[in-house]
C-alpha cells in the first residue's frame, strides 16, 4: 500500500487537470484498485460527486439568467440571545420549513462549538451546520497551537472571514456566536452579507420581530437567572404563536463562567396552555 500511495502522491495536479478529473479544487485519481483524493495546493475544498457540474445541476432550480445561479430560499425560524449579569441566555425554536411545508419539528438550532462557545442556526440549515462545524475545527486548532481558548470576538471573526469569501455565491446564514472568555460573556451576530456586530441582545429569523417585542418589554441587565430564562422561553413562544414558520419546541441554553448548560426543551403547546392559565389567573385576581 505504501508503494501505491507513493506512486499517487508523486503525480502532479497538472496531470490530473489534463485528464479532466479536477472538480472544484479536488482531483480524483482513477485506478482499478483505489481512488485517492488529491487536494489542490493542499487546501481543504468541497468534494463533488463524479460527473456532477454544480452550476448545471442547480440551473433548473434557479431564477433564470445565464451568469449566476440564484436560488430563492424560503426562510423561517426564531432564534434569540441576550447578555445579562449572569451570562448569556440562548433560546431557539425547532421548526424547519421548505416553503409552506413543515419539514421537521425537531431541528437542533443551537450548535455546540465547544464547552464555552455556542452558535445558532438561521437561514439555510446545511450552510449553518457546515460552517459552524468548520469553526469548531478552527477553534480547536487555535487552542492546541496557543494553549488557551479562543475568545468569542476572535471566533466570530474567524467565521465572518470564512463565509465572506463566499459572499454572493448563494450561502444563507444569520448566526449568533455566544460564549464566555477572559472578558466575560460575549455575543456576536454574523451573516453572509459580511456583517459582524456585537450587542447585548439579538434575535434572528422570520419570528424575530415578535421576539424583540417580548424581550424589549422585559429585558434589563440585572435580571436573576430564573427571570432571564423565563424571558427567553416566553419570547420564543410568542414568536411561534404569531409566525407560521416557527414552532416545535423551545430549546433553552445558559452560558456562564463554567461553560454552557442546556436548561430545558419545552414543547410550545405546553407553554401555550401554561401562559393561558397564568393570564386567566391574573385576570381573575384583578
Amino acid at each position: 500500500m505504501a508503494t501505491l500511495v507513493d506512486r499517487y502522491s508523486s503525480m502532479s495536479v497538472k496531470s490530473c487537470l489534463s485528464r479532466g478529473d479536477d472538480r472544484q479544487g479536488i482531483g480524483l485519481l482513477s485506478d482499478p484498485m483505489v481512488d485517492l483524493p488529491l487536494l489542490d495546493r493542499g487546501q481543504r475544498s468541497f468534494a463533488v460527486p463524479p460527473g456532477i457540474e454544480p452550476v448545471e445541476f442547480l440551473r433548473p432550480f434557479s431564477t433564470g439568467g445565464d451568469s449566476n445561479v440564484k436560488i430563492q430560499f424560503a426562510h423561517g425560524t426564531t432564534t434569540l440571545a441576550f447578555k445579562f449579569q449572569h451570562g448569556v441566555i440562548v433560546a431557539v425554536d425547532s421548526r424547519a420549513t421548505a416553503g409552506s411545508w413543515i419539514a421537521s419539528q425537531t431541528v437542533k438550532k443551537v450548535i455546540e462549538i465547544n464547552p464555552y462557545l455556542l452558535g445558532t442556526m438561521a437561514g439555510g440549515a446545511a450552510d449553518c451546520s457546515y460552517w459552524e462545524r468548520q469553526l469548531a475545527f478552527e477553534c480547536r486548532l487555535y487552542e492546541l497551537r496557543n494553549k488557551e481558548r479562543i475568545s468569542v470576538a476572535a471566533a466570530s471573526k474567524v467565521l465572518a472571514n470564512m463565509i465572506y469569501y463566499y459572499k454572493g455565491m448563494g450561502l444563507s446564514m444569520g448566526t449568533m456566536i455566544c460564549g464566555w472568555d477572559k472578558k466575560g460573556p460575549g455575543l456576536y451576530y454574523v451573516d453572509t452579507d459580511g456583517s459582524r456586530l456585537t450587542h447585548h441582545i439579538f434575535s434572528v429569523g422570520s419570528g424575530s420581530t415578535y421576539a424583540y417585542g417580548v424581550m424589549d418589554s422585559g429585558y434589563h441587565w440585572d435580571m436573576e437567572i430564573e427571570e432571564a430564562r423565563e424571558l427567553g422561553k416566553r419570547a420564543i413562544y410568542h414568536a411561534t404563536h404569531r409566525d407560521a414558520y416557527s414552532g416545535g419546541v423551545v430549546n433553552l441554553y445558559h452560558m456562564c463562567a463554567t461553560g454552557w448548560e442546556k436548561v430545558s426543551s419545552t414543547n410550545v403547546a405546553e407553554l401555550h396552555y401554561q401562559y393561558k392559565d397564568e393570564k386567566m389567573a391574573q385576570t381573575a385576581a384583578a
